[in-house]
């Protein structure tokens, strides 16, 4: 009987030092987020209208006759590229006689100078001398750019709209030879009503879409203009935030997207997709919110969708800030204990496990 009641004491002993051990081994591990408060926001939808950054006339910076001309309507031409040229021999002719004089010049300031530090003349008649080399080297100069403005380069990238002379016939200084559209950045114009211009305070970000392209292209807003037009329309001129798709040309209608901040709604709270689950009785979605004595509870919550970055929105259940479970939610109970794993394992990037 004795050894009965002795192995009955030793096996209640072996339970209880083993029970503390077994609990601390069947504490879960769970990866928690912070919720985060979204401001709320409406999008209007306007039609707008791509076009070139602006049109460039064309012309050649003296006056001439045509002699070649390199580039048609409709060519697209990258910056530096040759486009017309003139006829250069009386230009030629002028450097060549220019530059005979200066360098008979130069030789005779060469000589002035010797004469000078031999003090056989005056200063007054070396200086004169040297005005004279440095005129002359003026002229020599504006000829020589004269002559490479008979050729004509492109200033940009674009596309030829018009050409407006033919080879042979003359032209002025600055007479527009081309029409280049300047494609080097596109942008959007878009006309806003009234009501909205006065909003434009709260504006937060722009996008555009065109018709047969599905993904939104952001973009960035250039100019405001401060005085309506007839219509009582402010024009609105965006550029795009990074490279436009191919499809879009000069002339395209596309929809403008101007999202902005809505002071009439409630904020709502974004939270990572993972941290939904369904509760089993109620069947409504619910979150586990982790408490400070390291314990979990469950949270029932109202979603609206999704936003951008594939976020869930909560409308009611969440005031932003809590921090919940985002990886073992399935297998919590009410009111367990969890144990916060605060860096990601190397097999588990991302934490979706």
């Amino acid at each position: 009987m004795k050894r009965l009641i002795t192995w009955t004491v030793f096996a209640g002993v072996l339970c209880a030092c083993g029970s503390p051990s077994q609990e601390k081994a069947e504490m879960r591990s769970v990866v928690l987020a912070t919720t985060a408060v979204q401001e709320p926001v409406r999008t209007t939808i306007h039609p707008g209208i791509v076009r070139e950054a602006h049109a460039i006339s064309l012309g050649f910076k003296t006056a001439g006759q045509i002699e070649r001309i390199h580039a048609r309507e409709g060519d697209y031409v990258r910056q530096g590229e040759l486009m017309a040229e003139l006829d250069d021999a009386d230009y030629q002719l002028g450097v060549e006689a220019l530059q005979i004089q200066y360098d008979q010049l130069k030789g005779e300031v060469e000589r002035t100078k010797q004469l000078f530090e031999q003090k056989s003349i005056s200063a007054n008649d070396y200086e004169k001398a040297v005005a004279g080399l440095k005129q002359l080297g003026v002229q020599l100069q504006v000829n020589k750019n004269k002559l490479e403005y008979t050729k004509l380069y492109a200033p940009t990238d674009g596309y030829v709209q018009s050409v407006n002379f033919s080879p042979a016939e003359m032209v002025d200084a600055g007479t527009a030879l081309f029409t280049l559209l300047d494609v080097s950045h596109m942008e959007v114009v878009a006309d806003i009503p009234a009501h909205e211009y006065r909003m434009r305070g709260k504006f937060v970000r722009y996008y555009c879409k065109a018709s047969g392209i599905d993904k939104e292209m952001p973009m960035k807003a250039l100019s405001l203009t401060p005085k309506a037009d007839g219509n009582q329309l402010y024009q609105l001129r965006l550029t795009f935030a990074e490279q436009p798709d191919k499809q879009i040309t000069a002339g395209m209608n596309v929809e403008v997207g101007i999202v902005s901040k809505d002071d009439t709604a409630a904020a709502k709270v974004a939270v990572p997709l993972a941290a939904i689950f369904r509760d089993e009785k109620q069947k409504e979605p619910c979150v586990w919110v982790f408490r400070q004595d390291s314990t979990v509870t469950r949270q029932p919550v109202v979603l609206n969708g999704t936003d951008e970055e594939g976020r869930a929105i909560v409308v009611s259940g969440l005031t932003g800030g809590e921090r919940i479970v985002r990886a073992g939610v399935h297998v919590l109970r009410e009111g367990e204990r969890v144990r916060v794993i605060n860096k990601e394992s190397e097999t588990n990037v991302g934490g979706l496990l």
